[in-house]
């Protein structure tokens, strides 16, 4: 039977959607008023929060946004006396904590590209990465000093240059060859997607306390809890001891917290009892497919558990790749239960499209666009070509979108 692609048009799904978008020549929906690069949009940001805490590690560190600025422009500056400079990659290699916030501004203020390796890999995955990235340079290990020299900024960036290489969990959909593949996100990618959770969940200027314990070396951490905390001038902390969570939530008055289903569930031992009524916003990256494995039911249960620890929280559940810079669908607070399938509607300008025989029936494999999905894979021109098609990415998720614009989960 002939392939169908079926277009989904844009519409906005959620009325926080009030970000200005225009559709480009290519046909792609894009933010008409953003910064150049992800580096002057958080110098802007440093400037008028310098004296708030922008990263606090339980057991660790606490800085502000002047001293987290200043360290990591000292760090590039040390890259830049190792010869590090415009366009070179720099592997973030380092458990989660301070130290990882700081290398991975260092490399980006040096005019590096950062390489994102999590610290969990195996280690031979971890030097395939790394080899494949070609790095110049490996900011890693849980001790020891990171480069230091004069303060230095590069800000010679621009909205189309790649900006982050963020690798892919393991094995990629269609039958392409196992293992992590390297996804280049542009400025404008990271600001979309910046832009949209921000919009998306409404995050507030007042001093947003995040606890995040999404994978920094993951777009869900990185890219979508971090950053979009960064610019809204939020404080980021990060709890590297599990143990210490439930007591971190309630001595750091943290407003919203960020994890996979997968971790929440392993969580609510520790979180029994509590009861967290100053946390305003609890948001879940990867959303139903991300505990599939577990059992049925089990996201309902976590969901309902949730509601438990903290009763005036929204739930949020975002899904995306790491193609899609981390977003692409989301799925708003519903105090009823949602259909176990749902995974919720396109936002922050992502259009979806079906393919496949079935798709102009509503059936068929999820394609997305927009301003936060990538355009290609590193250094892999076969891939990409497998993987895109003009401007949509192939996600190899069979899904069904309804009357209502929802997409489902399809079996």
């Amino acid at each position: 039977m002939a392939q169908l692609l079926v277009e989904y048009p844009h519409r906005v799904c959620h009325p926080t959607e009030f970000a200005p978008l225009a559709r480009g020549a290519d046909g792609v929906l894009r933010y008409g008023n953003l910064n150049p690069a992800l580096t002057e949009l958080l110098d802007v940001q440093v400037h008028a929060f310098s004296g708030r805490e922008a990263v606090v590690e339980i057991g660790g560190p606490r800085l502000t946004y002047r001293q987290l600025w200043h360290s990591a422009s000292r760090i590039a500056g040390g890259l830049q006396e190792h010869g590090i400079g415009y366009g070179d990659r720099v592997a973030v290699h380092m458990p989660v904590g301070v130290r990882w916030v700081q290398a991975f501004l260092g490399a980006l203020l040096s005019g590096a590209v950062p390489v994102l390796v999590h610290d969990g890999l195996p280690e031979d995955v971890a030097s395939r990465v790394i080899s494949d990235s070609c790095a110049d340079f490996v900011l890693g290990g849980r001790v020891g000093e990171l480069p230091d020299a004069a303060a230095f900024i590069d800000d010679g960036a621009s909205l189309g240059e790649l900006a982050l290489l963020c690798y892919t969990s393991g094995a990629v959909a269609q039958g392409d060859s196992a293992g992590p593949k390297g996804v280049e996100l542009t400025n404008e990618n990271l600001l979309s997607a910046v832009r949209s959770m921000a919009g998306a969940l409404d995050l507030p200027t007042d001093g947003l306390r995040n606890l995040v314990l999404l994978p920094l070396a993951h777009a869900s951490g990185c890219v979508d809890q971090l950053l979009p905390t960064f610019a809204v001038g939020g404080t980021v902390v990060l709890t590297p001891d599990p143990a210490l969570i439930a007591e971190t939530i309630v001595s750091e008055r943290i407003d919203m917290v960020s994890a996979t289903p997968r971790i929440f569930a392993g969580l609510l031992p520790e979180l029994a009892g509590l009861r967290a009524e100053g946390v305003s916003q609890v948001c879940s990256a990867g959303h139903r497919t991300e505990v599939a494995a577990t059992g049925p039911g089990t996201a309902e249960v976590v969901s309902d558990a949730l509601r438990e620890v903290f009763p005036l929280a929204r739930q949020w559940s975002v899904w995306g790749a790491t193609e899609t810079s981390g977003i692409g669908l989301a799925l708003a607070d519903r105090r009823e239960t949602p259909a176990p399938d749902l995974l919720g509607f396109p936002f922050g300008g992502t259009e979806l499209a079906l393919w496949g025989p079935r798709a102009s029936a509503g059936l068929g494999e999820l394609l997305c666009r927009g301003p936060n999905v990538a355009r290609r894979y590193w250094n892999d021109p076969q891939t990409t070509e497998s993987r895109f098609t003009g401007s949509w990415f192939h996600t190899g998720n069979q899904v069904e979108i309804d009357a209502d614009g929802l997409v489902h989960r399809a079996e």
